[in-house]
């Protein structure tokens, strides 16, 4: 995938972020110009558009000529991903190490360079798992979004690429977890203190929260 195409994909993802987790648009809703929507977003008018033909295809927008561009939806089916995962094939052991190694540098790098709006988007995105897990629901999907929305908040463009790959990890490590009481409640303690870290921008502390974050899931796969 080419440099402006990760660049549409990733609006595309932050623009339904803001309609399925922040609510800040609904069914019926009208978003702002492209002027204003590309200027919030720091992107240009043309990644801008692209984002939303990707939107426009998933049935999440249309563009009403003369009107501008509203939601039709505002809800992603679960089993539908804007970007396909990575066919890589590796061991569990040698995807989480990736995690220890690239993931609490990148919440450093977020509490630091994420914007107010990233880092509330992580906020919705870690609310809706702990929802997710009171409700006994499937929660990979969302848990996706929150490591790959910490990404996103570090500017780091090689850091979003990377992230497909860990997906891997990320499923494996919920799938591990469904069936222990005390990671549940690990992975909602861990994920209270990523965020409130994040929340306070102690880049230390967020990194710090995620690297215990990531030691915890690695325990449950020492012990499958």
């Amino acid at each position: 995938m080419n440099q402006e195409k990760m660049l549409s994909q990733n609006a595309a993802e932050t623009i339904l972020s803001m309609i399925t987790v922040e609510k800040r648009f609904s069914t019926g809703d009208r978003l702002p110009n492209e002027t204003e929507l590309a200027e919030e977003l720091n992107i240009s008018r043309t990644t801008l558009r692209e984002a939303i033909k990707i939107l426009i295809a998933y049935g999440i927008l249309e563009i009403q000529r003369g009107r501008g561009t509203y939601v039709i939806r505002d809800t992603l089916p679960q089993s539908t991903e804007l970007k396909s995962l990575a066919t890589v094939k590796v061991n569990a052991r040698d995807l989480y190490e990736m995690r220890l190694i690239f993931e609490p540098e990148a919440a450093y790098l977020a509490a630091v360079r994420g914007t107010d709006a990233e880092i509330r988007r992580i906020m919705g995105y870690g609310k809706r798992i702990e929802e997710e897990i009171q409700n006994g629901q499937d929660r990979t999907s969302d848990e996706h979004a929150f490591h790959k929305s910490i990404a996103q908040a570090t500017h780091n463009e090689f850091m979003n690429q990377l992230m497909p790959i860990l997906y891997q990890a990320i499923a494996k490590g919920v799938c591990l977890a469904s069936g222990s009481g005390k990671a549940i409640q690990d992975t909602v303690t861990d994920h209270r203190l990523i965020m409130e870290f994040l929340e306070q921008r102690n880049a230390e502390g967020a990194r710090n929260a995620m690297k215990i974050h990531i030691m915890h899931a690695m325990k449950e796969l020492d012990m499958e």
